[in-house]
């Protein structure tokens, strides 16, 4: 999983760049503008919290590659940033600036063997961003019906009816819901990410959209059949930090209809909640929601603590969610069991789990 050119921090190097890190993005943005202030004058003070907040952002997601030489996530999101940016006339070369200045600041900062492991990082995701070019799709999208134009169309108008209107007729023509969902719902989501990325909309209407898919997904539910029930129960969680519960609504429903009793706790929920509520509900699986590389050390850190608090007791843990999609080897890293690309090979991968899971004594 590791690169294999990459090194990774020790606990006290680690803990050298989460210290200085505030100091850094404070230090690269008044060196941006005392540089390219011009670049940037259109935008106002917006312009220079957008900077700080990239800047941050860049040190979120070089954590991972210095804490598990986890190096291709950084790289596809500077792909990604890049179009964002050139989108909204941007200088292209400003991003990788950035990430040279970044490498100057903990060189200059750091004692010099973290910080040449710092620089190293950067060096690495700068390199690999400008010999990409373009970040693959890491959202598994499943090929998208037509209805999805629609129902698209719907939630950028802001029609919640309309949407829910699409959402019936293909659940009246037979369709099941945990279809609906992956075929019309999640391809339209993803049409609207596009559209976003590409300064086509607004992020009001990117959150609208996903808002509208929130209220009428339950409606789904509460219209679909109720199945047989397997007796097994599974709890569902965004880890802490992680604002992005819809797809795992989608698991949830799955798992729902797929007979399984359901404990779904939502999005950011904080650690120690969370593990105190699987040690006490005792569910047969545990599925963790991972969106983005600095939140491995949340699921990480989930385990270990399961680990700690009930030992060979410990239910199954199944991770997924986008940080995870490409990189399926990420599930043994992080001490999980089995990590599962969308809602329908969840259930699968789960009921396999389960039935090959010894019975107690």
């Amino acid at each position: 999983m590791k690169d294999a050119d990459l090194t990774i921090l020790d606990a006290a190097g680690l803990q050298q760049f989460l210290v200085l890190q505030d100091d850094a993005v404070k230090a690269v943005t008044e060196r941006f503008y005392a540089t390219h202030g011009s670049a940037y004058a259109r935008f106002g003070d917006a312009g220079r919290q957008a900077c700080q907040e990239d800047l941050n952002f860049h040190l979120e997601f070089l954590r991972p590659v210095l804490e598990f030489g986890l190096l291709q996530p950084m790289v596809d999101y500077l792909i990604w940033l890049d179009s964002v940016l050139t989108a909204r006339s941007i200088p292209s070369e400003h991003l990788a600036l950035s990430l040279e200045w970044l490498g100057d600041f903990f060189a200059a900062q750091m004692q010099a063997a973290p910080g040449a492991v710092v620089v190293q990082a950067l060096t690495a995701a700068r390199n690999g961003y400008l010999q990409t070019g373009v970040a693959p799709v890491v959202l598994p999208v499943q090929p998208p019906w037509p209805e999805a134009q629609d129902f698209e169309a719907a939630l950028l108008r802001g029609d919640q009816r309309t949407a829910l209107a699409v959402m019936n007729r293909a659940m009246d023509a037979g369709h099941s819901l945990v279809d609906v969902e992956m075929h019309i719902i999640q391809s339209a989501l993803y049409q609207i990410g596009e559209k976003w990325q590409a300064n086509q909309i607004s992020v009001a209407q990117e959150h609208m959209a996903t808002a509208i898919v929130q209220m009428v997904m339950p409606m789904g539910l509460l219209r679909s059949p109720p199945p047989e029930q397997t007796g097994k129960t599974v709890l569902l969680a965004c880890v802490e930090g992680n604002q992005h519960a819809v797809g795992l609504s989608m698991v949830s429903d799955a798992f729902a209809l797929a007979g399984w009793q359901v404990q779904y706790l939502g999005a950011d929920v904080p650690t120690r909640a969370l593990v105190a509520q699987i040690t006490a509900s005792q569910p047969d699986l545990v599925g963790l929601s991972v969106s983005f590389p600095q939140q491995l050390r949340m699921a990480k850190a989930v385990i270990g603590l399961l680990n700690d608090a009930m030992g060979s007791q410990r239910p199954a843990v199944m991770i997924g969610g986008l940080a995870v999609n490409r990189f399926s080897q990420l599930a043994s890293v992080l001490g999980a069991d089995a990590s599962s690309l969308d809602a329908r090979t969840a259930v699968a991968c789960a009921d396999q789990m389960v039935a090959a899971k010894p019975s107690a004594a």
